[in-house]
Formats: structure tokens, C-alpha cells, sequence
């Protein structure tokens, strides 16, 4: 193993903590976006509308934490959110 200083110890350490931390909350926002896709393309409206809201927060969540660009988030609301109004107004 190659000498490093105390702080790069310290500081690897910290990376991996993050790391795990980045990667619970991308797998959490991943799997609600999964749900509203799939309620999409099973034609449950209320479901998707129902779930919308959740996945919003967890999305700006996931933002504020600094795992994903708040451009990311902000792609991915838009395009689900485009796609559950397109399903009201083919229901309507």
C-alpha cells in the first residue's frame, strides 16, 4: 500500500461515505420515477398523478443533496410530468 498523508486517509474515507450516500438517494429516485413510468405505461392515471408529488420531492431531495445537477432534476420533472398531462388529456 502506498503512504498517504493522514488527511488523504481521512478525506478517501469521507469520498466513500458520500459515495454510498449519493448512490441511496439516486436508487430511491430511480425506483419512484420507475413506478410513475410504469403507471404511465399501464394507463393508471390516477397513480401517476398520485405519485407525481412524491417523486418531485424526492427528486429536488436528491438535488439539494448535490447527488444529481439540478438540471438533471429538473429534466426529469419535466419529462414525467409532460407525460402524465399528456395522459389527462387523452383521458379527457
Amino acid at each position: 500500500m502506498a503512504l498517504r498523508h493522514k488527511s488523504a486517509i481521512r478525506q478517501h474515507r469521507r469520498s466513500l461515505r458520500r459515495r454510498a450516500i449519493n448512490q441511496r438517494n439516486k436508487s430511491l429516485m430511480k425506483t419512484y420515477i420507475k413506478k410513475v413510468r410504469e403507471a404511465i405505461a399501464n394507463g393508471d392515471r390516477e397513480a401517476a398523478v398520485q405519485l407525481l408529488p412524491k417523486v418531485f420531492k424526492i427528486i429536488d431531495k436528491t438535488v439539494a443533496k448535490g447527488a444529481i445537477h439540478k438540471n438533471t432534476g429538473s429534466r426529469y420533472k419535466s419529462r414525467l410530468s409532460k407525460q402524465v398531462q399528456m395522459m389527462t388529456a387523452q383521458a379527457s
